[in-house]
């Protein structure tokens, strides 16, 4: 194994640190907690956003605190999720007396933690409502979860959410325009090679030369299907019609497209499989109205990608568009 490290047990640590020392106008840290909030929190007057999960998805999702996005993240050990104790420093440092959303991707523990962690936060008085992503049509279940999967979707919840936040909406609002994206955005992706949790100290499964993995989960749970490796073309079309078994989309629909690195993959190929969706639904003739390319939820230094649609309507269409300025993701600033 070859990562750059200090101390395995403190790689966490070292990683929130490195954050905060890298983006000091925008971020700080909970004191003796894994909670990054932005640097002006609590912004009184909105509603709070609180994500978070295991380590190693980076910039996921401390990279999306700032305005128009999160309010704070909680980070777990790697592929781990964070305690409930974590998770309730995070909801006491975002809300504002206006209520706190969170939003949860759809791992067992991540849900069982952030419950529980909402919880104990009511108990306090805090209100507390809670959303959970399960945009990965892959596979219904696996090693992680019950039921789908929540992966790079959830970039998406985050924008529009925070932008609704952002303009003052309530805190049911909020939860309502969330699970709005939730039901519309579907996601997948194929992996060409594996990552490798430090802790283990080896990769988590093994592809052959010529090999990828189609519907591989972030933690790289088994997809549906090994294969030869396919032309980015051929890899286009296969997740297009995995999705659109979802979304139903017809000619004339709009959509917000997200092409996903997972760690290892670099920018020239995400542009390369971007262009031949782009195509793909240009001859459809389904409307591409925002096009996302980039790292947004990784896994460690996995090879691969995968491809996120949101389906819009009016108004999440203006939701997405809305400016946004965090450390990892700006729109219009």
């Amino acid at each position: 194994m070859k990562k750059i490290l200090n101390d395995i047990d403190q790689l966490v640590e070292d990683m929130l640190n490195g954050m905060v020392a890298a983006h000091p106008n925008e971020l700080k840290r909970v004191p003796n907690t894994t909670v990054l909030t932005r640097k002006k929190s609590p912004e009184s007057g909105k509603v709070g956003l609180v994500s978070g999960g295991g380590s190693g998805h980076e910039p996921a999702h401390a990279g999306f605190i700032g305005d128009g996005m999160l309010d704070a993240a909680v980070a777990g050990e790697v592929f781990t999720s964070p305690t409930p104790d974590q998770v309730l420093e995070g909801i006491k440092a975002a809300d504002t007396g206006k209520g706190v959303l969170l939003i949860i991707k759809n791992y067992t523990g991540d849900v069982m933690n952030f419950e529980m962690a909402a919880e104990l936060a009511e108990a306090e008085g805090i209100n507390v409502k809670s959303v959970i992503v399960n945009d990965d049509v892959a596979v219904e279940d696996s090693s992680f979860t019950t039921g789908r999967r929540g992966i790079a979707g959830t970039v998406l919840v985050h924008k529009i959410a925070g932008a609704a936040a952002m303009r003052g909406a309530e805190l049911e609002e909020v939860k309502l325009v969330a699970e709005k994206v939730i039901k519309q955005v579907k996601s997948m992706g194929v992996s060409l090679s594996p990552c490798t949790v430090p802790a283990s100290g080896k990769p988590g499964y093994s592809l052959g030369d010529n090999e990828m993995e189609i519907g591989t989960g972030i933690h790289g749970e088994p997809g549906i299907e090994r294969t030869s490796i396919m032309t980015a073309q051929e890899i286009a079309s296969t997740l297009f019609e995995k999705i659109n078994h979802d979304l139903d989309l017809a000619s004339g629909d709009r959509v917000s497209l997200l092409v996903n690195g997972l760690g290892a993959t670099p920018l020239m190929e995400l542009y390369i499989l971007n262009n031949s969706l782009s195509a793909l639904l240009k001859e459809k003739q389904i409307i591409v109205v925002d096009t996302i390319i980039g790292e947004w939820m990784t896994s460690l230094e996995m090879s691969g990608a995968s491809i996120t649609l949101l389906k819009v309507d009016d108004e999440l269409e203006d939701l997405l568009l809305e400016k946004a300025d965090t450390v990892a993701f700006k729109r219009g600033v």
